[in-house]
């Protein structure tokens, strides 16, 4: 299948089914923006805590914080986001499109053929003000990269807990860039959501942390994904001065997750443009940090997942991610007995795991409703008074399960 044609499919189908909707499609929408929903939601809630559970739980020597959107203006200077974040930017003058100079060969428009205007630099930082009074605020920004607020509260996690080097500090949180081509869906966007580990180190053992977290991120990856082949690392080439090496992971060739060596690049910027000590037991620690996209990561595991099959549309996702783990589905309709039944086993198992109740049309459209949002069992109550039919997704072969055991089977199935 053409990734195009993918892209157009995954897209369409999120809307229709509720993972991903445009943002304020009634009013044409807004480029680079998208909502999640009730489906969409789930998932990214499922991969979000996958990924905060693995850090802090099956790692050592690593804790959480959550920042805020909004940093001190001055945080953006010492970063380098205000002079880094500019691309000189040619604008055509009929379609009003706008391309990065460097990716324009020709002084024609790739789109309608117009007349390019000369480059113009454009800083893809989005501003804001603050303050409440006209003519006086202060004007800041929304934050470009998420990881910052993780340097400027380094000294206090040091401060306040009994870490000590080498360890680690992360976050989930929203970033904002204001893309001069947002685009591919939910792949380039300009409010998104990234996830960074930020592990600190003594420079001597620099090498050593970077080939571990390298190679953990891409484990992790793996174990969620369908088709392993797919996930590759990419090696840059061109580094930025304070980098000795940076790896992406990539899934079909499209990054999702940096591996970056920073050095003390962060800390030390930071010491100096706010003029406080940052260092730890006199030296200023190095930083590998991985920082990967949670919105990219959706969508590539969304085309990990889709499978066409003969007869059928199936979302392969693996159970730990799909929005709901079980659907309940009563045999007919018109028998309230086993309405009955299926309701209270319904509400039963709701209570342990996520679980929908679907009693629309016949069984076998269920099936394949189900099928499509990547739900991994289907129970079916019938006449049997003890037991259910339990129908798995990814083979479509059924077994009968005893009602006492189906919470443990579950359970087990999902370890």
């Amino acid at each position: 299948m053409k990734q195009d044609n993918l892209m157009e499919k995954i897209a369409s189908l999120c809307k229709r089914r509720g993972f991903v909707f445009p943002n304020s499609e009634i009013y044409g929408g807004l480029q680079g923006f998208y909502d999640y929903g009730p489906l969409g939601v789930e998932m990214k809630n499922n991969l979000k805590q996958l990924w905060w559970k693995w850090f802090t739980r099956e790692h050592e020597n690593i804790v959480g914080i959550d920042g805020t959107i909004i940093d001190h203006p001055k945080v953006w200077e010492a970063s380098g986001h205000v002079q880094s974040f500019v691309d000189p930017l040619s604008e055509c003058k009929k379609c009003h499109h706008r391309f990065k100079s460097d990716d324009i060969i020709t002084k024609t428009c790739p789109d309608c053929g117009g007349e390019l205007t000369d480059p113009k630099n454009f800083n893809i930082l989005m501003s804001t003000e603050l303050g409440v009074i006209e003519g006086e605020k202060t004007r800041a920004y929304l934050r470009g990269e998420a990881c910052q607020t993780i340097y400027l509260d380094f000294k206090n996690v040091v401060d306040s807990t009994r870490i000590k080097i080498p360890f680690g500090i992360v976050q989930i949180g929203k970033a904002f860039r204001n893309e001069v081509t947002p685009g591919n869906f939910i792949f380039r966007q300009r409010e998104f959501e990234q996830w960074d580990l930020q592990w600190f180190t003594h420079p001597s053992e620099m090498d050593k942390w970077f080939e571990f977290w390298k190679a953990e991120r891409m484990k992790w990856y793996q174990s969620l994904f369908n088709d392993q082949s797919r996930l590759t690392f990419y090696q840059h080439e061109k580094l930025v001065h304070y980098a000795k090496k940076a790896f992406d992971i990539q899934f079909d060739g499209r990054e999702m997750e940096g591996i970056h060596w920073r050095q003390d690049w962060d800390l030390g910027r930071h010491s100096e443009y706010s003029g406080k000590d940052l260092t730890y037991e006199g030296y200023i620690p190095w930083i590998v940090e991985t920082s990967g996209g949670v919105d990219r990561t959706f969508l590539f595991l969304l085309m990990d997942a889709y499978t066409e099959e003969k007869d059928r549309l199936v979302l392969k996702l693996n159970p730990k991610l799909a929005p709901y783990k079980v659907a309940v589905f009563p045999l007919v309709r018109n028998k309230e007995e086993i309405t009955k039944k299926a309701r209270s086993l319904y509400l039963n198992l709701k209570s342990q795991i996520s679980c929908v109740w679907d009693d629309r049309g016949n069984i076998g459209k269920r099936y394949y409703s189900q099928d499509e949002i990547g739900t991994p069992w289907c129970v079916t109550v019938d006449y049997e008074k003890d037991s259910v039919t339990v129908r798995d997704r990814d083979t479509t072969k059924q077994e009968r399960v005893d009602i006492s055991q189906l919470d443990s089977y579950f359970q087990n199935k999902l370890k």
